[in-house]
């Protein structure tokens, strides 16, 4: 069976995640298959709406079925990153390609984002017209604890958020619920997870009413707990230098600054200087295209960085979650290396949308 499923129901269609044993994190070939599928439907008269979700686990085993998308191919990346990089850069031209495909697609896309939704998967989620979370989702970009930046139009969506919440989630890899995602904008619309099969079949129906279907399913979803600490947040990551965070917070004796300042202090210090300044750069960026492009020669960069690879031999391959960075404060790190990471490609190697 594929990693991806694509096929069509009515006139609605499907792209479903198939790859529970890895919480659907998506290969350069499920990549591929998606970007072909909704080329095939562009254009096609009987397509009115495209569904993207996950298949349910075969064998009904709900917990392998508890991510929409938890992220990329991460060793694939770090392999290619110890080497020459080639399978790390086509990963992402590939991956970024779709992303921009979901963000400008002409017809409507919905994500149901329920279960983890993280890195790779709020890349293919959040550039979707419509953005359905349940009490199941984790929404997250949890990458600089392993050495990168978010990524997949990182830059664009938490740029974009109220306040400096996108630099605290950005920062802090912090988990938001489906309360939160729609608080955020993140998601459109709240179902409940019972709700989604009447949904999905309703859609199938009546494609052409995308719109008054999603707001026939959804309900109100409850507080948004994160908006309980915007003040704070927006008062300590007010700063667009790290030094700046790290003393706001150090010099707060709350319990919400000194925890986060913790688990700042696991994160690697140069993956925060860059995701930093992809905030500060997206927030003035004409078109989601020219974030791609960005984003897209600081990835290839940073999976060369030791730290990128120091952050996977801790999290995800020996799991000792004691990461040992090459510049373990703030101060440490170069800004000139920073520079370098963001300085555009040459033309002939710079990202476009295909």
């Amino acid at each position: 069976m594929s990693d991806v499923i694509t096929e069509v129901a009515g006139g609605v269609g499907r792209l479903r995640l198939n790859r529970p044993q890895a919480l659907h994190a998506l290969t350069l070939d499920m990549c591929t298959a998606m970007a072909g599928a909704l080329d095939r439907w562009r254009d096609d008269p009987q397509i009115a709406a495209v569904l993207l979700d996950h298949a349910p686990a075969p064998d009904g085993d709900a917990k392998r079925s508890r991510g929409f998308c938890a992220g990329g191919d991460i060793r694939l990346l770090s392999e290619s990153g110890a080497g020459d990089g080639a399978a790390a850069r086509n990963f992402f031209l590939t991956e970024y390609r779709l992303n921009h495909q979901l963000f400008t697609y002409g017809k409507p896309v919905v994500a149901v984002m329920d279960g983890i939704t993280m890195g790779g998967g709020v890349g293919i989620a959040c550039p979707c017209r419509y953005r359905v979370a349940t009490e199941n989702t984790k929404l997250a970009m949890p990458e600089t604890g392993i050495g990168l930046f978010p990524d997949v139009g990182g830059g664009w969506y938490l740029s974009r958020l109220p306040g400096r919440i996108g630099q605290y989630v950005a920062l802090t890899g912090h988990r938001l619920d489906g309360a939160e995602c729609v608080a955020l904008g993140l998601a459109t619309h709240y179902v409940p997870s019972a709700r989604l099969d009447t949904l999905k079949a309703a859609l199938i129906a009546r494609p052409e009413a995308v719109a008054a279907i999603l707001a026939e399913q959804a309900v109100e979803p409850g507080p948004a707990r994160i908006l309980d600490h915007a003040a704070a947040i927006d008062r300590l990551f007010a700063a667009d230098r790290l030094e700046d965070v790290f003393a706001a917070l150090a010099d707060d004796p709350s319990a919400f600054a000194q925890q986060t300042l913790a688990t700042l202090r696991t994160k690697s210090p140069l993956a925060m200087k860059v995701s930093l300044r992809l905030l500060y750069d997206g927030a003035a960026m004409p078109d989601f295209a020219a974030e791609m492009r960005q984003e897209y020669a600081v990835a290839t960069r940073m999976v060369q960085q030791p730290d990128f690879l120091e952050g996977v031999r801790a999290v995800i391959v020996d799991k000792d979650q004691a990461p040992r960075w090459q510049a373990d404060t703030p101060a440490a790190v170069d800004d000139e290396a920073v520079a370098r990471i963001f300085a555009p490609l040459p033309a002939d190697e710079a990202w476009t949308p295909g």
